[in-house]
């Protein structure tokens, strides 16, 4: 499982922009089954994307369709941890 962290390299103006186009992005991953979580941070710096994903090379590949990316929007951190433990009821109760 990955953590990718994304920090605004543009003005946010920039951001809205393709926003649009980000949230499609998004849809795309969450409807293939690779994004578990995803939102903005606070303060609006960039946000973070819970990816399942095969590989690192496979999230780097999922990375580069996002048109943050692309337009170089944002940096990415991509952190790899292995989900040891998870409790679904705490983890449901948290989007609330």
């Amino acid at each position: 499982m990955f953590i990718f962290k994304l920090t605004y390299k543009k003005p946010l103006e920039d951001v809205e922009k393709y926003l649009g186009a980000h949230r499609e992005y998004l849809d795309k991953f969450y409807q293939a089954g690779n994004f578990i979580a995803s939102g903005p941070r606070e303060p609006r710096v960039g946000g973070v994307i819970l990816c399942n994903a095969k590989s690192i090379e496979n999230a780097k590949e999922i990375i580069a369709q996002d048109p943050f990316y692309i337009y170089e929007i944002a940096d990415y951190e991509i952190t790899w941890f292995h989900a040891t433990k998870h409790n679904s009821e705490n983890f449901n109760a948290a989007l609330e």
